[in-house]
């Protein structure tokens, strides 16, 4: 409606505004039982042939419910609708106004109103207190050339968006504690598979309309001998006895396919195998490998099986690079022009890199803890950090393109570490006559090359595009050098730690200091109950007070009135009574 409002050029129709609605209201039909659980983790493991997402559960489901309700919606109008759920004006039966797909599901640059959803509602589950202004962003909204863009003045309330994005991924979705449970999850919905036929659902829509987190419920109510595995497996969830993270570290954006060819649960058990083996030759090398002695048993038991690898890619919306990179800006100066805004046009405190990837590895026994964790290290020391791919701006065609070049060339106006971004800002589009020459961009780097060495000046860098920069790591492995990994110094236990679950007895622990607390409560009511009762008068009787100057001050208060004095020096001061 904002954009309908406040661009009635745009012929914004009330079928365009409808049908948004009813995409916005519908796309979220198909997400199954656990959410992406369901959808990233569960229907791979079972179903690793099918391509499949909750977008398009979403669409099976508006059919049903347009076919199950008798709805009266055009075929044109559904089309549209599935669409705008799945962000591909393809689907269309006709041509549609290609910024609408931008609101429901934005695959240009991720900024939509599921996106505004889900953090808002989630920052406000966990208490977290935003200082993001959605509503701001929403009226900041304007359409140029059939593109959404936002005012400058945004661009930092857009990029702390994909910085809360990035911290709700890092702090709550990927906890070790939440994946643990996910994975406990899956493994006991996979141990029911053959019995419950739970994935076949998928295809039908009223199976799948009752198919949602009371399945656990439904297994573990089952008197099927076949679901005791999965059984076993939901009351480990229910009495806490989880998964166990063992070990974690986090690797640079372009080492997650190296990091799934050397980090499987094979190579982890192997490496510790091997260790083993060499137990007697290697035991004066580390306090480690000589505690091996005294884990034969373990040793012999411990399997592929007990091991999870968890591979994750954490990024602020647009993988490792920039998210305001795509986005475009436009300014109260110049309403009607968006542009791609340069890296100091915005803030130079970005950060070097915008993803991630984090490696973590569990174990599904806790008695195998510190055994995982010995041969998850023994492949880590034999990991190195590959070398960084070039950037894109080192590998793009350069001939052909051209840019402005002002004729006097000084030091301040030109920065290679930050070059502008491709499309030329709005700044930038001064009259032809106040620059020079249009150069190659090749011309443009040698030329200030060249200027920035005449004026003593070290030779700039490569230049790297807007929002393309890595972080330190990054910058050190393009170079061409391979890198060592560091072990985790804040996770490292021996060999023969095995990780316990709260037991009865630590819960036990717990329950007892609670009702000792309890009873020292009771007491102390009961104490200060009777002795209310029995005071009479203002100075009568014992009183007890909370704190040592409000005793004092009773007694100068009690010796005032014995003496036949005043109480005025401490009639000001409120007493405090138990």
């Amino acid at each position: 409606m904002h954009l309908k409002d406040s661009q009635p050029s745009l012929g914004i129709t009330q079928r365009d505004v409808q049908c948004v609605t009813i995409a916005g209201l519908c796309h979220d039909l198909g997400h199954g039982p656990w959410s992406h659980v369901w959808d990233s983790m569960f229907i791979p493991s079972i179903l690793p042939e099918k391509k499949w997402c909750h977008e398009d559960a979403s669409n099976m489901m508006f059919d049903a419910l347009l076919v199950e309700n008798e709805l009266d919606l055009s075929p044109d109008d559904a089309a549209f609708v599935k669409a705008l759920i799945m962000g591909d004006p393809s689907m269309c039966t006709k041509e549609e106004k290609p910024y609408l797909f931008q609101i429901v599901a934005n695959k240009r640059n991720g900024l939509d109103v599921d996106k505004f959803d889900y953090i808002a509602r989630d920052s406000q589950a966990i208490d977290q207190k935003s200082n993001l202004s959605l509503t701001r962003l929403i009226y900041s909204s304007r359409v140029i050339d059939n593109e959404i863009c936002y005012d400058i003045k945004d661009a930092n309330q857009i990029f702390e968006l994909c910085h809360t994005r990035m911290s709700l991924h890092k702090r709550i979705y990927t906890h070790k504690t939440a994946k643990a449970i996910e994975y406990m999850i899956v493994d006991g919905l996979t141990k029911a598979e053959p019995v419950m036929h739970i994935a076949k659902r998928l295809e039908n829509p009223k199976e799948y309309l009752y198919l949602t987190d009371h399945i656990m419920t439904e297994i573990e109510a089952s008197k099927d001998p076949r679901l005791a595995e999965a059984q076993a497996i939901f009351h480990r969830i229910r009495v806490r006895d989880l998964y166990k993270s063992v070990d974690f570290k986090v690797f640079p954006w372009h080492c997650k396919k190296s990091l799934a060819d050397t980090f499987t649960p094979e190579s982890v058990v192997n490496a510790f195998k091997n260790l083993y083996k060499q137990r007697g030759a290697l035991k004066h090398v580390s306090s480690d490998i000589s505690e091996l002695e005294h884990v034969e048993e373990y040793a012999n038991e411990l399997s592929p099986d007990h091991v999870i690898i968890e591979i994750t890619a954490r990024h602020h919306g647009m993988g490792n690079l920039n998210p305001l990179g795509f986005v475009k800006f436009y300014s109260k100066h110049n309403p009607n022009k968006g542009v791609e805004a340069n890296p100091d046009d915005v803030s130079v405190t970005l950060p070097g890199a915008f993803g991630e990837i984090m490696l973590r590895v569990y174990t599904r026994e806790p008695r195998f803890f510190g055994l995982v964790q010995l041969g998850f290290r023994e492949v880590l020391r034999d990991f190195k950090i590959p070398p960084a791919p070039p950037s894109r701006a080192a590998t793009e065609e350069l001939e052909d393109a051209t840019i402005d070049l002002p004729l006097e060339l000084g030091p301040d106006p030109l920065d290679m570490l930050t070059p502008p971004a491709e499309s030329p800002s709005a700044s930038a589009a001064a009259p032809a006559a106040s620059l020079g020459t249009r150069l190659g961009k090749k011309q443009l780097y040698r030329a200030a090359s060249a200027t920035l060495a005449g004026l003593g000046a070290p030779k700039p860098r490569g230049r790297v595009a807007m929002g393309r920069s890595k972080s330190a790591m990054l910058d050190r492995t393009t170079s061409g050098r391979v890198l060592d990994v560091g072990e985790n110094v804040f996770t490292k236990v021996p060999p023969t730690y095995g990780s316990t679950s709260p037991t009865r007895r630590a819960k036990g622990l717990k329950r007892e200091r609670e009702r000792e607390e309890e009873r020292l409560r009771t007491e102390e009511a009961s104490a200060a109950a009777s002795g209310a009762g029995g005071v009479s008068g203002d100075a009568s009787g014992s009183v007890k007070e909370l704190d040592l100057d409000l005793e004092l001050e009773l007694e100068l208060e009690m010796g005032g009135e014995d003496a036949g004095g005043s109480r005025g020096e401490v009639r000001g001061r409120k007493r405090s009574k138990v």
